[in-house]
């Protein structure tokens, strides 16, 4: 993830103004291949980013260059034979904008920018006005046309509130901390081995990650007492490592990613009864967990 930046830079100019739009559409109409979906009017009454999810804002923040809070001066509407893909009862908006803060990116980010969304129409056939609205922005640059953007998903020009900017700066310092825990893309290997006392057992599941970072869990039983369980990020398994909290980087990166069920081929016990207190163990960790809750975004 791109560190937080918000110094801005300015001096790029507009790709399009009055009098160059209709050449500006050209291009943006073959750069942004796949434009995105804004909120849908039978939608819930909660706005999208009211809706968003800690997945969701992680999601977006994650695939995405740049996060932007921006204010739209300009919309105009894309001619319907010019937007291959646009879905029914939506139009097609060439968006001018002004930067007023990056909260996100690798570089700085000039005053105007330029991107496509697709948004719902009315009754009427015609968009909403989006005029002077501020809005949240995840976002790519368009290589070799500065201040163009290309949109990273359906949701992602959220309307801007200091509640979502403040949910969105946790999500974004935590991204980026010296201490940022490793992507879990599945498990390696979870053994379970049962102890000398009825009812007293341990099992430890190691996972994969992108770097090859270690992190593992372990799942204690005592007789007469609650299973406990923990990760340890890091070489050593600590066995009294606590599981990650709720809403958080930690917890995202396993609630989010691991499969629902322990795959049979990382199960290295081969004993039976083994086997089912792994699987068992595996279970109860992600249950413990809870689901990973997604309201504006998809996985994968």
């Amino acid at each position: 993830m791109a560190a937080l930046n918000t110094k801005l830079g300015y001096g790029f100019k507009l790709l399009a103004r009055r009098g160059t739009v209709a050449a500006a559409l050209g291009f943006a109409a073959s750069a942004f291949a796949a434009p995105v979906v804004a909120q849908s009017e039978t939608a819930l009454l909660a706005s999208p980013a009211e809706r968003a999810t800690y997945a969701d804002l992680t999601d977006l923040a994650e695939r995405s260059e740049f996060v932007i809070r921006a204010e739209i001066r300009r919309q105009t509407v894309v001619e319907p034979e010019r937007a291959p893909g646009l879905p029914p009862g939506f139009a097609r908006l060439y968006i001018e904008a002004r930067t007023q803060a990056l909260l996100a990116g690798p570089s700085a980010l000039g005053e105007s920018l330029v991107y496509l969304v697709d948004v719902p129409v009315n009754a009427r056939g015609k968009p909403d006005k989006f005029k002077d609205r501020v809005v949240v922005l995840f976002a790519d640059s368009v290589s070799g046309r500065p201040g163009s953007l290309q949109l990273t998903g359906k949701q992602a020009q959220l309307d801007y509130s200091p509640a979502l900017e403040a949910r969105l700066r946790s999500v974004l310092s935590a991204l980026v901390a010296s201490d940022a825990p490793p992507v879990v893309t599945g498990v390696r290997d979870a053994l379970a081995v049962q102890g000398t006392l009825t009812g007293e057992s341990e099992t430890q599941i190691f996972l994969a990650t992108n770097n090859s970072s270690p992190v593992s869990i372990t799942v204690l039983r005592r007789p007469g007492q609650r299973p406990v369980w923990g990760v340890s990020w890091g070489e050593i398994i600590d066995s009294a490592a606590r599981p990650p909290q709720p809403e958080t980087l930690r917890w995202y990166r396993l609630a989010c990613a691991l499969p629902e069920r322990l795959p049979s081929s990382a199960n290295l016990a081969r004993d039976p009864d083994a086997r089912r207190l792994a699987e068992a163990d595996y279970a109860f960790v992600i249950h413990q967990m809870g689901p990973c809750a997604r309201e504006i975004t998809e996985a994968g």
